[in-house]
């Protein structure tokens, strides 16, 4: 795929995987018993355009990094955080989630990750970035789950070859206690989720373009490959989800 075009098709859409603010508060509501600090230190490890990370540092009220490799992404997670007088608890730098060396070993009270660990994988992520946290500390990552341990054969076919590690949330439970953690909590996110600032503004901005560049070849394939995955869902998102993993560090 072109990724220049697949990242311009994403800047400045409300989010850039499903979720939304509700969801964000609500997975900091049940990591709060596990021993959450009132200041936490944050790594938003993908952090987009900052939509969670402005929810992270307002309602944890603690210090954010939030991480990403594409300038405007960047730019306006900066933005944001400067436009709402967070920029003494929050910030924004250019980092890959490969290459994390730039933080000391135990840095953080708390992990986050909305629809990123899938770069790296769940289990791979998890195993590398264990270093990071402080002894007990928290993480929260969605990842996309296979629902059901028998999903439609298109389905399963169209994640084989965009998602080849996908898997069910008994094997994602596995591999976060391979990797060193307990798993203290797991919720699915519900389809408003995927379609209300997420699909649904996606699925415009595609009409949009075909509109705009009717007979650009290069774009058709982009837009094509989204839209595919925009109607799979519609027919068999039943079978598949992200799911909310919300763990702590063993040891």
């Amino acid at each position: 795929m072109d990724m220049d075009r697949f990242l311009t098709l994403h800047e400045g859409l409300p989010r850039q995987a499903p979720g939304s603010d509700a969801i964000t508060q609500d997975a900091l509501r049940r990591l709060r018993p596990y021993g959450l600090p009132d200041d936490p230190m944050v790594l938003d490890i993908g952090c987009g355009p900052g939509r969670s990370l402005m929810m992270l540092a307002r309602v944890t009220g603690g210090r954010v990094t939030g991480i990403d490799v594409h300038p405007p992404f960047l730019a306006e997670a900066q933005r944001r955080i400067n436009d709402a007088g967070l920029g003494r608890r929050a910030w924004a730098e250019r980092c890959s989630m490969t290459d994390l060396g730039g933080y000391p070993p135990g840095m953080f009270d708390l992990l986050w990750g909305e629809g990123s660990i899938y770069i790296v994988g769940f289990g791979e992520g998890l195993e590398r970035w264990r270093h990071l946290l402080k002894p007990g500390g928290l993480a929260a990552f969605t990842e996309l789950t296979w629902l059901t341990g028998n999903p439609p054969a298109e389905a399963r076919a169209f994640w084989a070859d965009a998602h080849p590690r996908m898997a069910t949330e008994a094997a994602n439970r596995a591999a976060a206690e391979r990797a060193g953690y307990r798993v203290l909590d797991t919720f699915t996110l519900p389809p408003s989720a995927w379609w209300d600032e997420y699909y649904g503004p996606l699925e415009a901005r595609i009409a949009e373009i075909r509109e705009r560049a009717p007979r650009d070849e290069d774009w058709a394939a982009v837009l094509d490959a989204e839209q595919a995955e925009i109607d799979l869902y519609r027919r068999f998102g039943a079978s598949y989800g992200y799911v909310f993993y919300l763990l702590r560090r063993d040891g």
